[in-house]
């Protein structure tokens, strides 16, 4: 964070200031912001964000003792360390990170990146990351902190030095989800950003309010919140996103289309998908060049090349973006990371999953296989699918017996209905499985495995199988 006074920070979150001993509100801080007490180091704040299940209030002392000079809080703590009491901490960092990122714009040279979509963000937030590091200092979330705690976290990263911020928006929001509305535009409003990126409009929380019209509204919240005279990179191969160029216009925003189609600005053409990644020329304002993605998975495509407009469009030549694309190994942990050994591929991509990236991982099994190879899909439930939960569990169990998946491995009550739809589509003998727990799937999976076979684990994040993945990676390497 930038260097501010107590007394600034203060002002800024239009708070009260509970002083530690011998302090007048002018020790300046500039440490980092984090609301995980284990996170925190000399000279950094700690936010005592109030939890479901837990209370951050009473670890202000475990953050004192490893160095917090300074704690925001809603209440006062018993703990040795200036405190600034606030209605709500979460207010406090929105409003601290909007003051933080426009300090720095007036003071330098920021350019700010804005990126959302149902599926994608975090692959594409990286490669964004790859590209422009080598032009100046890069500030990028932490895995995936996209939601209103961690999207300003992440903005408290920014220094004066700082050239580019890419912030991943999500409108995940805490608690119980019931409603997009307003999350990403909220968001987006700290930052106004000068690129803003829209990936997709998919299912990924469809159990919210409204279905897919009130995702792609809440999507279109970021287009909406662009700087006049920046630039929308929209997906040209999606309607919906599509859709948003009227937002656009109506911005004085340029809108840079990316896809596979001929009208768009950045494309992509010649797609060969392996095991090793994907080959592709990608061919921008009326230049070419052949990318190798080491990224598993052709559906990583639309994500490269929203990459590349992205980041053209801040000046960044097309050859420096490729050849740094080029470089990139996996996207993140738990996402198409490829385990285990040639012999037996594990590519554990178990850290979210909504219908989209479901079927895309099992087609991304089925082309990656050989003719002499066994396809092993490993399946947990997709979460925050609300009324289409059980609808969605089904098409996935149909869709990996259409695929000709040779072993359906479902792990978890909660994707039950991938095993059964997946039977009833004509899955035989011991070619779909059930298992209630990851240790009885592991345990199969140990004997079942064997030279040759490609295991796809994939889940959401709150089934657990990135453990499970993580588990048969170490077994089979």
């Amino acid at each position: 964070m930038i260097a501010l006074s107590l007394a600034e920070i203060t002002a800024i979150v239009n708070g009260r200031l509970v002083a530690a001993r011998g302090d007048d509100g002018q020790t300046v801080v500039s440490g980092l912001v984090d609301t995980d007490s284990r996170q925190i180091g000399p000279g950094d704040v700690f936010v005592a964000k109030p939890g479901e299940h837990s209370d951050g209030h009473f670890f202000v002392s475990a953050a004192v003792e490893l160095g917090a000079v300074l704690a925001i809080v809603e209440r006062v703590v018993d703990a040795d360390v200036s405190q600034i009491v606030v209605d709500d901490v979460l207010d406090a960092i929105a409003a601290l990170a909007r003051a933080v990122v426009a300090s720095v714009r007036e003071r330098g040279a920021l350019r700010v990146v804005g990126i959302t979509g149902s599926n994608g963000k975090t692959t594409t937030k990286n490669l964004i990351a790859r590209i422009l590091s080598d032009e100046g200092e890069t500030v990028a979330p932490r895995a995936s902190l996209n939601n209103e705690v961690g999207a300003p976290l992440t903005m408290l990263r920014v220094t004066n030095d700082t050239r580019f911020l890419v912030s991943e928006l999500s409108a995940r929001g805490q608690g119980e989800f019931t409603s997009l509305s307003g999350v990403i535009g909220g968001l987006a409003a700290l930052i106004e950003p000068d690129v803003g990126v829209v990936l997709m409009v998919g299912k990924a929380h469809a159990g919210g309010e409204g279905g897919l019209e009130a995702i792609a509204a809440a999507k279109a919240e970021l287009v909406e919140r662009i700087q006049r005279g920046g630039v929308a990179v929209l997906n040209a191969d999606d309607p919906r996103v599509a859709a948003m160029a009227a937002i656009a216009a109506d911005r004085q925003v340029r809108v840079r289309w990316f896809g596979r189609g001929d009208g768009a600005d950045v494309r992509a053409s010649d797609i060969r998908a392996t095991a090793e990644g994907t080959t592709f020329t990608v061919t921008a304002d009326g230049r070419s060049r052949t990318l190798h993605l080491r990224v598993i998975g052709e559906h990583h495509v639309g994500n490269a090349l929203a990459a590349i407009a992205a980041t053209t469009a801040l000046g960044v030549p097309l050859d420096a973006a490729v050849d740094r694309l080029a470089t990139v190994e996996i996207a993140e942990r738990w996402r198409m990371q490829p385990m285990g050994s040639a012999s037996v591929r594990i590519i554990n991509d178990a850290y979210n999953a909504s219908p989209d990236s479901v079927a895309a991982a099992l087609r991304t099994l089925a082309q990656i296989t050989g003719s002499d190879q066994r396809t092993v899909a490993v399946l947990g439930a997709m979460s925050e699918l609300g009324e289409f939960a059980g609808e969605e569990h089904d098409r996935i169990g149909e869709l990996a017996v259409r695929l000709r998946i040779q072993r359906i491995v479902v792990v978890g009550e909660d994707a039950r209905r991938i095993y059964l739809a997946a039977v009833a589509e004509g899955s035989w003998s011991s070619e779909a499985v059930f298992f209630g727990t990851v240790d009885e799937a592991y345990d199969y999976l140990v004997g079942e495995l064997r030279d040759g076979d490609r295991v796809i684990v994939k889940s959401s994040n709150a089934a657990g199988l990135r453990v499970l993945g993580d588990r048969l990676g170490g077994h089979f390497s």
